[in-house]
């Protein structure tokens, strides 16, 4: 289980870091800074989460540049495959009790909250790359997780 979450994480900065080079490349677009600044956003809120610390006390759809993406995206993968590789594999059925911005408690499994991660990033990276082709992007690149474990020493 393990090694299947530190792919994903590796697999969710490459793609993160192509989208956001492509961001920068072709002007910036406006909707596509927005979603890739909330994707990073999320991955503070879920990391305090499950680390049991304090709120994220950012913006969940920050006013963040372009420009600084990239060293977020690595500090935030960092942060993310250290957290992971310390897991037991007992510890992915364990329960995180968390509040979410509106102030409702949950208590979900980290192994279901991983799973969202995942899945939230790859939602939005998909209306990144619509809203790259909308500013004129005329090809994206293959960003499916198969082509990431074809090409990678990971998989």
């Amino acid at each position: 289980m393990k090694n299947y979450f530190i792919n994903l994480i590796n697999y969710d900065k490459y793609t993160n870091a192509v989208l956001a080079k492509l961001i920068i490349e072709n002007g910036n677009s406006e909707k596509s800074v927005q979603l890739m600044a909330h994707i990073l956003a999320a991955q503070k809120v879920w990391y305090n989460r499950c680390n049991l610390l304090s709120p994220f006390s950012g913006a969940l759809w920050p006013d963040w540049q372009a420009e600084t993406f990239g060293q977020i995206i690595n500090d935030n993968h960092r942060v993310w495959l250290e957290f992971i590789t310390r897991l037991d594999e007992a510890d992915f059925e364990k329960r995180i009790a968390y509040h979410n911005s509106k102030g409702d408690a949950f208590n979900d499994k980290l192994i279901d909250i991983l799973g969202h991660l995942i899945n939230h990033g790859t939602h939005h990276r998909a209306q990144i790359g619509q809203h790259l082709k909308l500013a004129g992007l005329e090809s994206l690149p293959v960003l499916d997780y198969i082509g990431f474990v074809r090409n990678s020493t990971n998989g």
